[in-house]
């Protein structure tokens, strides 16, 4: 069966017109609900599509580095396709993402005080004989996966090209294979604008700077954004497509959390808050009056990347820490 027939284990995610996000917007806004996907975000498609590949090819033991969702989507395929996982997380990774790893059936090893320090570890341990390494965002099967989102756009949208597309920038793999995506289908000038939190802006930082650096240390609650340096590809996608890159604060991702709650009734992380702030803080509005987006013709689509890295308690704790309360 070649991977054409193979059944992916991603589901077609709803795109759902928001009035609510519409309205503040002042454009017709749609949004795209990865966080309903199986564990939770976008993160399965592209960790769904490399573990199926590399299994076929005889793999027998993924490891993979993450706070959180990149761990929880390899914990799912290996699930899957009955073959072992080892999720190695930083230590401020939450309990209950941990409890839910072990219940997927992973072996999860605490080590490092932020990711890439876990990721430093995973690679180690990946040396072991049939093991393979997964990366949470740097990998072209990674991108090709991901870029089935847009391919779901496409179908849904027909004819019509979006205005633009928002989403949330970790360490570059959903911007790698959006972009993908986009240039598979032909709409490789739908303007991106990508979002960050300040103490997590990897690709914002890399831009300024004209090359790729690393950030002292992530200083965001938006642990899950919550890579040092952007990876190649994204830094590359960026500066040759219609990428705007906005950094947002915490308090701002947090206002987006609790408002897309209201609207919508889904509570998201913090992550995916970076993206819902580019239309709730007013950043889209801003960015057409200063002549840098244009009016738009299509729909503005906006990628709600998911998370599972939030909860009621853990939204209180964001608000107490922010002095929001």
């Amino acid at each position: 069966m070649d991977s054409q027939d193979e059944v992916p284990f991603h589901i077609v995610s709803p795109l759902k017109e928001s009035s609510a996000l519409s309205r503040r917007a002042g454009t017709r806004v749609l949004i795209k609900l990865e966080n309903i996907q199986p564990v939770g975000s976008f993160k399965i498609r592209g960790i769904g599509h490399f573990c199926q590949k590399l299994a076929k090819e005889g793999c027998k033991k993924f490891v993979c580095s993450s706070g959180g969702n990149a761990g929880l989507a390899a914990a799912y395929a290996c699930n899957k396709l009955g073959l072992p996982a080892t999720i190695v997380v930083p230590e401020q990774t939450l309990k209950v993402v941990i409890q839910r790893l072990q219940d997927l059936g992973a072996e999860v090893v605490v080590t490092g005080k932020v990711w890439d320090d876990a990721d430093a570890h995973a690679h180690r341990l990946a040396e072991a004989p049939g093991s393979v390494y997964i990366s949470p965002f740097n990998h072209p099967l990674l991108w090709e996966g991901h870029s089935s989102l847009v391919l779901e756009l496409k179908a849904a949208l027909g004819n019509q090209k979006p205005g633009a597309l928002v989403l949330s920038v970790g360490g570059g793999g959903l911007l790698s294979g959006i972009i993908e995506g986009l240039t598979r289908v032909g709409w490789s000038d739908v303007p991106i604008i990508a979002m960050e939190t300040l103490g997590a802006h990897c690709l914002n930082a890399a831009l300024e700077a004209g090359k790729s650096v690393t950030l002292p240390d992530i200083t965001s609650i938006a642990k899950c954004l919550g890579a040092k340096t952007v990876c190649d590809r994204a830094l590359e996608c960026a500066r040759k497509y219609k990428v705007t890159s906005v950094v947002v604060d915490d308090k701002e991702a947090v206002q987006a959390i609790e408002m897309f709650l209201d609207d919508e009734l889904m509570l998201v992380e913090a992550a995916c808050g970076a993206a819902l702030s580019a239309v709730y803080s007013g950043h889209i509005q801003r960015l057409q009056q200063e002549g840098k987006l244009q009016q738009l013709q299509g729909p503005l689509i906006m990628v709600v990347c998911g998370g599972s890295a939030i909860s009621l308690s853990e939204l209180q704790n964001f608000k107490s820490k922010l002095g929001m309360v």
